[in-house]
């Protein structure tokens, strides 16, 4: 009997990239890819109509407002999409027994811890964005018992708009760069990412709870910008170093690398931590 998998934000990079390696696949799974178009998750009718009238047994949540800047500015937009849709989300997935596997974000912690961050530690996001995302994981906890709340951090890919995209354009268009040394994460390739979800979903894995997933390097934005010039023999970038960036509106965590302990300790051999920046940036 085949998997239904359904996954929200087909137009986000980690939909995309899901889509690129296991759109066809070997294992009987079917996946759904839908746009806001064609499923918007704000609208809760809209949402228990397609969970009714559809056989779904995974929902892969990829739908979120990712606009950190805008999000200081007008929150309620990130409220509603990153909070009250995933409260809709978690109630048709109740109703239906699907199996909701949602992405977050290393943002929900403050970043004024100095080693990585375990699930258990206490989230205490500093900008609107972070608390959007929060609120969003609590719906979920308190609506659901088969649930994946996966939190990332510092996603990158070919697809949609992220860092590596940026720095990449601007090598081609040869134009500097002024990145920020003060930030220091874990920059993660959807390519991982994609990887440890199929996972989750072709083993029909049952350890449900809170997981956080990221690539082993921690570096600076400045670290990573480095690593994505040395791939470009030929770039004339200047990148220049910067203690702050003064344009920002909204506050960002100071280290928010994230702790892999709990998920290696579990999936053990099955989902080993990736490869280093600099190997997974030769799959781009």
């Amino acid at each position: 009997m085949s998997v239904n998998v359904l996954v929200t934000g087909a137009n986000g990079q980690l939909a995309k990239t899901i889509q690129k390696l296991y759109k066809t696949n070997k294992d009987d799974i079917c996946f759904t890819f839908v746009t806001k178009l064609e499923l918007d998750i704000t609208v809760p009718n809209e949402v228990k109509k397609y969970f009714k009238n559809n056989l779904v047994d995974y929902c892969i949540n990829c739908a979120a407002y990712t606009n950190v800047e805008q999000a200081e500015k007008t929150p309620e937009p990130a409220f509603k999409v990153n909070a009250e849709g995933i409260k809709n989300i978690a109630e048709a997935c109740k109703e239906t027994n699907t199996v909701l596997i949602h992405i977050s974000t290393d943002y929900v912690f403050d970043g004024e811890k100095e080693s990585p961050y375990l699930e258990d530690d206490i989230p205490n996001p500093i900008n609107e964005y972070g608390k959007s995302k929060l609120l969003g994981e609590q719906h979920i906890q308190k609506q659901l018992q088969q649930y994946f709340i996966i939190r990332t951090s510092w996603l990158y890919s070919n697809f949609g708009k992220n860092f590596f995209k940026t720095v990449v354009k601007n090598i081609n268009e040869h134009k500097d760069l002024k990145i920020i040394t003060t930030q220091k994460g874990a920059p993660t390739s959807t390519y991982s990412l994609a990887k440890f979800i199929y996972f989750l979903v072709g083993n029909k894995i049952t350890n449900y709870g809170v997981f956080h997933f990221s690539d082993k390097d921690i570096v600076s934005w400045y670290d990573f910008s480095k690593i994505i010039v040395s791939n470009h023999d030929k770039s004339r970038l200047k990148l220049l170093s910067s203690t702050n960036i003064s344009t920002s509106k909204a506050q960002r965590p100071k280290y928010s690398a994230l702790n892999n302990t709990k998920r290696l300790k579990i999936f053990k051999k099955e989902v080993l931590l990736s490869n280093s920046i600099k190997e997974l940036l030769s799959l781009l």
